[in-house]
């Protein structure tokens, strides 16, 4: 663990964006800050709390070094950093899901534009690559669910009882839209990391999605989840021994090298799992071509990481496979109270460049 002078620092700081209402916070109960346990050199932080745009807000890279939230994200004990979100709070503007989630920022710029190929990566595939910041990248993160929403308004929906815990997203990009023949730049996501249990189970499921590369509005642009540990989202059956339980340990690493993705899967009472994938085709990651994919994958996209706890009980009530109608009253402290919110402690979150896989 790092030893850095952040209490000091937390105190004396009012452009760290240590407030909160108004009033900076106190030195965190654990006395121990999450930037003396991850490097969060290259990482901004979005929380279920309202910002100045009515949005949910953002910490950047620079202030997030010396920033907690006592509730939503900080530093325990155990060193470990606590990522929280209630099902009902503010959300970014594309999404009706709260998070307590880093995104990548490649440039370290504090006032960077998220959008800049400086903070992003892209595949080799991509005629562009080598204005972007790197080509492919690494993350690797060891983390325990503690909690995922008990109740749901819609349980028989796939993201009902779920939290994502790791992703790649590509960047939604007007450019890209509109002044190419291909079908890029919605914003799609070439990977989620998934936890979920049903509230009547003694274990969860750790499955990961790969969501087809089109355009928002086309009725293929869906997610293919592949198992990890117990099933899928879709399958209320009981995992049991083969799944993973609320507070247990485990490790994943998403490795992009050139053109293709390594997945690999750890904890101690299971299996190690492996997956890989050409994001630069339509062959998924059982070796089947997908006619109904983008052919060309996502070779024109950028791309960047999210760690974090993405809660995926909406609480919005729709049609739809995402609205999840999931019930919350604001109120942090009653939310928590009635299991109304996701929570995710991690040990470790690092980046790195891609690594070429041993053979």
């Amino acid at each position: 663990m790092k030893h850095l002078p952040h209490l000091k620092y937390l105190l004396t700081s009012i452009s760290a964006s240590l407030l909160l209402s108004g009033c900076a916070l106190p030195p965190p109960a654990s006395g121990v800050l999450p930037a003396d346990i991850i490097d969060l050199s290259y990482w901004k932080i979005t929380l279920p709390l309202e910002g100045s745009s009515g949005k949910a807000r953002e910490v950047n890279v620079g202030r997030i070094d010396a920033f907690y939230h006592p509730d939503f994200f900080y530093a325990n004990a155990e060193n470990g950093v606590v990522f929280a979100a209630p099902n009902k709070a503010a959300t970014t503007g594309g999404s009706t899901n709260t998070r307590s989630e880093f995104r990548q920022m490649m440039s370290g710029d504090s006032g960077g534009d998220p959008k800049s190929k400086r903070n992003n990566f892209a595949l080799a595939a991509n005629p562009n690559a080598k204005n972007f910041a790197d080509i492919g990248g690494k993350l690797e993160a060891t983390l325990k669910v503690d909690a995922v929403s008990v109740h749901a308004g819609y349980p028989n929906k796939p993201p009902a009882y779920s939290v994502v815990v790791g992703q790649i997203h590509a960047g939604k990009d007007d450019n890209l839209l509109y002044n190419t023949d291909d079908a890029f730049g919605w914003g799609n996501e070439p990977i989620k990391i998934y936890y979920k249990k049903w509230p009547n189970h003694t274990t969860g499921s750790v499955f990961w999605t790969y969501e087809k590369n089109l355009p928002k509005r086309d009725p293929n642009r869906t997610d293919v989840a592949y198992p990890v540990w117990g099933n899928s989202w879709e399958n209320p059956a009981e995992p049991g021994e083969q799944g993973i339980a609320l507070g247990e340990e485990f490790s994943y690493i998403i490795n992009v090298h050139d053109n293709i993705m390594f997945l690999t899967f750890t904890t101690k009472n299971q299996p190690e799992v492996k997956y890989e994938i050409d994001l630069s085709n339509n062959i998924g990651a059982n070796g089947k071509v997908d006619a109904l994919d983008n052919p060309s994958g996502y070779q024109k996209d950028w791309f960047y990481f999210k760690a974090g706890a993405y809660n995926q009980c909406s609480s919005k009530d729709a049609p739809g496979i995402w609205y999840t109608n999931c019930p919350g009253t604001g109120d942090w402290a009653i939310d928590k109270v009635n299991g109304d919110y996701a929570q995710a402690t991690f040990s470790k979150i690092v980046l790195s460049a891609s690594e070429a896989p041993t053979k």
